[in-house]
């Protein structure tokens, strides 16, 4: 008895990234491209109807909602499909949020085809893979949790990394301005920094938030 396929949805804004990866994934026996999604909120959607069992996601859509908001939706039913990250990012700002978003796995763009193609069973099988880089990142916050930044405090130096001021990140994170001041001093004091560009240039150095 030949097992029943693995079932993919495809969620990328690409289009040119949709074809490659649907090329690659075809010839793999027992793969199947179900469906196709160039947003977030329509992999939300395709997700739900209940055919797929693993979603291929981007993390960055442009405009709306971003592929770990996605991820948390999707994962977050009974009987729900696994969430195989595929994207080009590899900082903390970036792999946290996904993993605790539910992720299954996370795998790099630039990965080899048979590495993509055993990333997917092994998420369609409920195990986790991570692309060597990813792995060594949460391994290296695991060996020093007491310099690793945490999640908010990585969020509130990404924004900060864009530009915006101490009041437009508690808005946007709707944190005060006093709590986005306490967790730029905790960041300063575990990267060994005392200003809010020093802050930005050794989390970009270190992969802390995105270049």
């Amino acid at each position: 008895m030949t097992a029943a396929p693995v079932r993919l949805l495809l969620a990328d804004d690409h289009p040119v990234v949709r074809a490659g990866l649907r090329a690659v994934l075809e010839t793999e026996p027992g793969l199947v491209v179900a469906a196709e999604a160039a947003t977030a909120e329509d992999a939300v959607a395709r997700a739900a109807v209940g055919d797929v069992d693993v979603v291929l996601m981007d993390l960055q859509f442009g405009k709306g909602m971003g592929g770990a908001e996605a991820t948390a939706l999707i994962t977050a039913g009974p009987g729900a499909p696994r969430v195989l990250i595929v994207t080009t990012y590899d900082s903390d700002a970036d792999i946290l949020p996904a993993i605790e978003a539910g992720a299954t796995g996370y795998v790099l763009k630039d990965a080899p085809p048979e590495d993509l193609a055993a990333a997917v069973r092994t998420a369609a099988a409920g195990r986790t893979t991570l692309s060597p880089t990813v792995a060594d990142r949460l391994m290296n916050r695991l060996r020093t949790p007491g310099t690793a930044l945490t999640r908010r405090e990585t969020e509130v130096l990404a924004l900060v990394a864009e530009g915006l001021s101490n009041q437009a990140v508690g808005d946007r994170l709707h944190l005060t301005e006093g709590t986005v001041k306490s967790h730029l001093a905790r960041v300063y004091a575990k990267l060994d920094v005392d200003s809010r560009t020093a802050a930005v240039a050794t989390a970009t150095d270190l992969g802390l938030i995105r270049r």
